[in-house]
């Protein structure tokens, strides 16, 4: 099988690579591309590959050489880089998307702009996420168009963010060829049964209730020998201080409301002091990254041997300053969120379910439609939503099972009232932005800023775009005549 990662000179290609070397996903892919418009990034990532260490103490893994425990007889992918689009799309089965237009330079736009204005600034919710939104869609609309030309039958796994709204800008073009995924909303399943002593087992969610968007979700569910035993966990204030998200949200608060919320919701729930403290920081998450990396990328490409040292030494300190405003007592994040590794497991078991390996459960960023997958957009009939209360097309993040034909989504229990409210209001959003960036529709990108409920008061969504356009003028050319 053939795989284009776009974006292939970001950051996190190597832990793909890892992946795909190494345990259950051996064997899986036998020519990686690697495709990005940025040839000095791929030369650099193409180094950290060709160090990777062997664990036995072998020495460099070599750009085409195993890493760790590998499938017996399987074989590491051969790998290919190209910074021409259509090259690297000839032939593909599978194309897995990170791109970041604007680089790290825009995340600091998208985070300055809100902030500039007193309102949270974060890459994916609020504000810098419709901005972000605004000018990553039509980057991967014309990736989507180019597929159905040039590899018609492969499948596209959308990682770009923000994940939801751009999978939701895609499955027009590409229909049930596309999933979103994320790492976040299984990676909150997952520490939570270990919290709670609950064994899941590998690629199986049964029992698991979840529901919402990318990044606005919630675990509601979470049963052992057919009893929920989440509200047990809710009320153990000592188990909920041992992982991520039991830390985030006050214990009284947590049982109170009978569920766990996303990592995200933080923003949602404590925005005011989620604000105050990123406002505190000496510098934006973004600014940090983009520091990092604007020293890192240039040592990668001549460090030879050392380069896999020195790229894992950065992804760990990366780790560590994750949601870093909502630490604001010197808490650490656990070892096991530091080893790395989540989203490229995500997106192989997807990739592995879709090559006929064996069907799998994931949550997943899909149509909210039980039943079989629709063909096309063009021609799908909205059907019951696995969500009640959303609509049966939106795109939302729930459990799936993901099978060659495709994720089909799980039924889910109806959200909370006060949930379904908050998850209706930010659908509107994304939908506001998705005809924003697909239809150059300006005044609709402005409504996207005044609904959203991070950005109140309304007044300020045009102050927000007018100082978007700024940060970005090409922005400005995405805008057409309405009628």
């Amino acid at each position: 099988m053939r795989l284009m990662i776009a974006g292939g000179g970001g950051f996190r290609v190597p832990l793909v690579y890892r992946a795909l070397t190494s345990g259950p996903f051996a064997g899986l892919v036998s020519e990686l591309v690697l495709f990005d418009v940025d040839p000095a990034r791929l030369a650099a990532i193409t180094a950290v590959l060709r160090a990777m260490p062997v664990p036995d103490g072998g020495g460099h893994a070599g750009a085409n050489a195993p890493v760790g425990a590998a499938k017996a007889g399987a074989h590491p992918p051969v790998i290919r880089t190209t910074a021409s689009l259509p090259e690297a799309l000839a032939g593909t089965d599978l194309v897995f998307a990170a791109i970041r237009p604007g680089g790290t330079a825009g995340r600091i736009a998208d985070e300055r702009v809100a902030q500039g204005l007193g309102l949270l600034g974060q890459e994916t919710t609020g504000a810098g996420g419709i901005s972000y939104a605004l000018r990553t869609i039509p980057e991967m609309l014309h990736l989507a168009n180019l597929m159905r030309e040039l590899c018609p039958d492969a499948w596209l796994i959308n990682f770009t963010n923000p994940a939801g709204m751009v999978t939701e800008a895609l499955v027009p073009i590409l229909g049930r060829k596309v999933i979103g995924i994320c790492d976040s909303a299984g990676g909150l399943v997952h520490r939570a049964a270990r919290a709670a002593g609950v064994p899941l087992a590998d690629g199986r969610l049964d029992g698991v209730g979840y529901y919402g968007l990318n990044h606005l979700g919630w675990l509601y569910r979470l049963e052992s020998g057919g009893r929920d035993v989440l509200p047990e966990l809710l009320a153990d204030a000592q188990a909920l201080q041992t992982f991520e998200e039991g830390r985030l949200f006050p214990q009284p608060f947590l049982a109170g409301l009978g569920a766990l919320p996303n990592e995200y919701l933080y923003y949602y729930y404590q925005r005011d002091s989620a604000a105050a403290a990123m406002r505190a920081m000496p510098a934006t998450r973004g600014e940090s990254i983009h520091h990092q990396q604007a020293q890192l990328y240039p040592r990668l490409a001549a460090a030879g041997g050392e380069a896999f040292q020195l790229w894992d030494a950065a992804r760990r300190s990366r780790e560590e300053g994750y949601l870093a405003e909502a630490r604001t007592h010197g808490e650490q994040r656990d070892e096991a969120d530091l080893a790395g590794g989540g989203y490229e497991r995500v997106a192989l078991a997807v990739m592995s379910a879709l090559a006929g390996a064996g069907d799998a459960q994931l949550i997943l960023n899909t149509p909210n439609t039980l039943g079989p997958a629709q063909s096309t957009a063009a021609q799908s009939t909205p059907g019951e939503p696995a969500i009640p209360g959303l609509p049966a097309d939106a795109v939302v993040e729930v459990p799936c099972t993901v099978t060659p034909d495709g994720a089909v989504p799980l039924r889910q229990s109806a959200p909370a009232p006060e949930q379904l409210a908050l998850l209706r209001r930010v659908k509107e959003v994304e939908r506001l932005t998705v005809r924003a960036a697909t239809h150059g529709d300006r005044a609709a990108a402005v409504n996207a800023f005044a609904r959203h409920p991070l950005v109140g008061p309304p007044e300020l969504a045009a102050d927000l775009l007018a100082g978007y356009e700024a940060a970005f003028p090409a922005l400005r050319e995405l805008w057409r005549p309405q009628e």
